[in-house]
C-alpha cells in the first residue's frame, strides 16, 4: 500500500501480531527526496523481511534511508534499529527521555528495578510482585545485547524534522513522541492511540527514581491532540485512526467509567492496589501483572490528583480511603 499526497508518500508496513495487537506497524516515509523510517518493528525474521520486501517493491533499498524517527523506546518499535544500523549508519532521532533506556544505561535500569520492588512492596503485592522484580532482573540481562549502538539525536517539543512537528505526548512511556504533518493532515502516532484498544499508561520511574503520574500524562496528552486536525492517524497497531476526536472521547469516558468503579470498591472496604486488582481483573493479575498494576496504580494517582482519595502507610503498606464520592 501507498499513500501519496501532495507530493509526499507513506509506505506502512504491518507485520502480523498475537494476542490483542493485531499487527505491528512502522512507516516509510518519502517527502522531497528524502527517506525516513518512522518506528522499526520488532526484532524478529518475519518483520525483517516484510521490511526488505516493502523496501524492494517500492524501489528503495536500505542505502536510500536518510533517517530513523521513533516514537518511544517500547522494543516493538525500536526492534530493528540495530539490523539496520549495521548495514547502513544513519542518524537515529528520539525523545531525551528514550535515550538512557534505549543506550541500556546499567545505572538507571538498576534503579528502574528498586523502584519497582518497592512500589510493589508499598502496593500490597507481596510474592506476585517479588516474582515480577525477579523477572525484571532478568530482562535486565537479557536485553543489554539490544543496546542501540550509534548515536541518538534528541527530540523535544515544537522541534521540526523533515517537516514533521514533533509534539511530546507522554502516558503510554515518558518519552512517547507523536509527528504532525499538518499540511496533509497526518499524524504518526506511536501508541498514542491505537483504534481496537486502549493504550496502557505504563507506571514508570524518572531518572531520579520518582514515579511518574503517567496515567495524569496521558490524560493530559489525549486531550492535547483533541484539537489537531486530522485526516488520518497512522497508528503503532491495528487499522488506521480517521476518527480521533470521536476516539479520544471514547478513552476518556472509559477512564472515568473505570475511576467510579475503583472508587465503589475503595468505599466497600478494599484499600490496597493488589486487592484491586485482584478483584478488578481476576485472573489477568497473575497472567499481565505488570501491565494490571500499571492500571490499578495509575488510577489511583488520577484519583489522588483529583482529592477523591487519599492515603495512609500502615506496615510499609499504602492503604486508599475515599475522601470525595459523587
Amino acid at each position: 500500500m501507498i499513500i501519496t499526497k501532495e507530493n509526499c508518500s507513506v509506505y506502512p508496513i504491518k507485520v502480523p501480531a498475537k494476542h490483542g495487537l493485531k499487527t505491528f506497524n512502522f512507516y516509510l516515509r518519502e517527502d522531497n527526496g528524502s527517506l525516513s523510517l518512522i518506528d522499526a518493528g520488532v526484532n524478529t525474521a518475519e518483520c525483517w523481511d516484510v521490511f526488505m520486501n516493502t523496501m524492494a517493491e517500492t524501489g528503495f533499498a536500505l542505502h536510500d534511508l536518510d533517517r530513523i524517527i521513533l516514537t518511544h523506546n517500547h522494543e516493538d518499535h525500536i526492534g530493528l534499529v540495530n539490523r539496520i544500523l549495521s548495514v547502513k549508519e544513519v542518524p537515529v532521532y528520539a525523545h531525551t527521555e528514550a535515550i538512557h533506556r534505549l543506550k541500556r544505561d546499567k545505572d538507571f535500569f538498576a534503579l528502574r528495578v528498586e523502584f519497582f520492588r518497592k512500589l510493589y512492596q508499598e502496593m500490597g503485592c507481596g510474592a506476585a510482585g517479588e516474582k515480577q522484580v525477579e523477572k525484571l532482573k532478568a530482562a535486565v540481562k537479557k536485553n543489554e545485547k539490544d543496546k542501540i549502538k550509534s548515536e541518538i539525536i534528541s527530540l523535544a517539543e515544537s522541534d521540526t524534522i523533515v517537516g514533521l512537528q514533533v509534539i511530546e505526548t507522554p502516558g503510554h512511556s515518558p518519552d512517547h513522541l507523536v509527528f504532525l504533518d499538518a499540511e496533509r493532515r497526518q499524524l504518526f502516532g506511536g501508541d498514542h492511540l491505537i483504534g481496537h484498544i486502549s493504550s496502557n499508561a505504563i507506571v514508570e520511574p524518572d531518572q531520579e527514581g520518582k514515579r511518574i503520574l503517567t496515567l495524569v500524562e496521558y490524560i493530559r496528552s489525549l486531550e492535547k491532540c483533541i484539537g489537531l486536525d486530522l485526516e488520518t492517524i497512522f497508528s503503532g497497531h491495528g487499522s488506521f485512526i480517521h476518527n480521533h476526536r470521536q476516539l479520544i472521547h471514547h478513552r476518556l469516558e472509559k477512564i472515568q467509567q473505570k475511576s467510579e468503579r475503583l472508587l465503589e470498591l475503595i468505599d466497600s472496604g478494599m484499600s490496597t492496589a493488589a486487592q484491586l486488582a485482584q478483584v478488578y481483573y481476576r485472573d489477568k493479575y497473575e497472567t499481565q501483572f505488570s501491565l494490571v498494576m500499571s492500571e490499578i496504580i495509575g488510577q489511583l494517582d488520577w484519583l489522588e490528583t483529583k482529592k477523591k482519595i487519599g492515603k495512609e502507610q500502615k506496615d510499609g503498606v499504602w492503604h486508599y480511603y475515599v475522601t470525595v464520592f459523587e
